[in-house]
């Protein structure tokens, strides 16, 4: 059974092979290729792009879809395997998760990471448990290690933009906020990148490095796909020549050195268009949104003609279409 929780279970090969796919579909949409398909949408974390796009791409589809939110007219779940289960979460994911398959065609699952420990999350025990005990195919909506649908959706954006992506030179480059992010959305956008081909700059201050276990897994994919992956503390550096730049807040590397506070503690590190005059003259902004203006990015940015950030959003609509598709057949 086909399950789409992390971008390797796409790889170099699959990524374009999607985008593509989403390309031709968005100049001649399929005709109810969903039809008589049931997704489940299991949410234990809010959403507005991802939701409103998945249900979207349902009902253009002519399918349908049914939406779960965990504790909040759903019961609480838990996903630890020999969990004592005397606490506020009543139902355990081994009896929830089959039972759902018996309903539904698909399931999409969104959790986000605990933020507490970076070894744990990029377990992603919940992702996991749920791949694990489905009897249906399994889509991440965003999860502790990934999301691996942002990342197909920025990666869409830039060849759009662009044509080719092999080669192409992109900045990741870290943004400050008001408290701790998950890392999920640099993590995919690292790893997308870099299986398209793309030269990834990634910057950030030191203490705030993403998990060894996904830059190894994101310069795999670049060296297979003729890319590459580099690190540095030096923002002005990552972005001189940049063709894209994608700014996004996460936490410290957890546990580590560096409290919470941290993320307030560089502000020159905030997108504004001195920076972004340092890339190239075309270079297009990307941000998963939603965004925090004047705190992760200045207004002046986000409302420049070198922004892409709502593009990017319609274009989660597409990718997502053609890996509903996929995991239906």
């Amino acid at each position: 059974m086909r399950h789409f929780t992390c971008l390797a279970d796409l790889g170099p090969d699959g990524v374009h092979a999607v985008l593509d796919q989403a390309i031709a579909w968005k100049r001649c949409p399929p005709e109810a290729h969903l039809a008589g398909k049931i997704l489940g949408m299991v949410f234990f974390n809010p959403s507005l792009r991802t939701r409103a796009s998945f249900e979207a791409v349902m009902a253009r589809g002519g399918g349908h879809a049914i939406v779960l939110e965990v504790g909040g007219g759903v019961w609480k779940l838990e996903d630890r395997i020999g969990a004592v289960m005397d606490q506020d979460r009543a139902e355990h994911v081994r009896e929830a998760v089959p039972v759902l398959g018996r309903y539904v065609d698909l399931l999409a699952v969104r959790t986000f990471a605990s933020c507490t420990n970076d070894d744990d999350d990029e377990r992603d025990p919940v992702m996991r448990a749920f791949a694990d005990y489905s009897t249906v195919p399994v889509i991440s909506m965003e999860s502790a290690r990934e999301h691996p649908c942002q990342g197909l959706a920025d990666v869409l954006t830039i060849a759009e933009t662009f044509g080719e992506t092999r080669g192409l030179p992109v900045t990741l480059t870290w943004a400050p906020h008001v408290k701790p992010l998950p890392k999920a959305v640099p993590h995919s956008f690292l790893l997308t990148a870099g299986a398209a081909g793309c030269r990834v700059r990634v910057a950030h201050p030191p203490g705030f490095e993403l998990h060894p276990a996904v830059v190894s897994e994101a310069r795999e994919f670049a060296r297979a796909s003729g890319g590459e992956v580099t690190f540095t503390s030096d923002q002005d550096e990552a972005l001189e020549g940049s063709r894209v730049v994608y700014a996004k807040a996460w936490g410290p590397a957890a546990p580590g050195p560096l409290g919470p506070e941290a993320v307030r503690a560089f502000p020159s590190w905030r997108i504004e268009a001195r920076q972004l005059a340092r890339a190239a003259s075309d270079a297009i902004f990307l941000h998963c949104l939603p965004v925090r203006r004047n705190v992760e990015v200045g207004d002046a940015v986000l409302d420049s003609p070198a922004s892409r950030v709502i593009d990017e959003a319609e274009n989660r609509f597409h990718v997502q279409r053609m890996l509903l598709d996929w995991l239906a057949r």
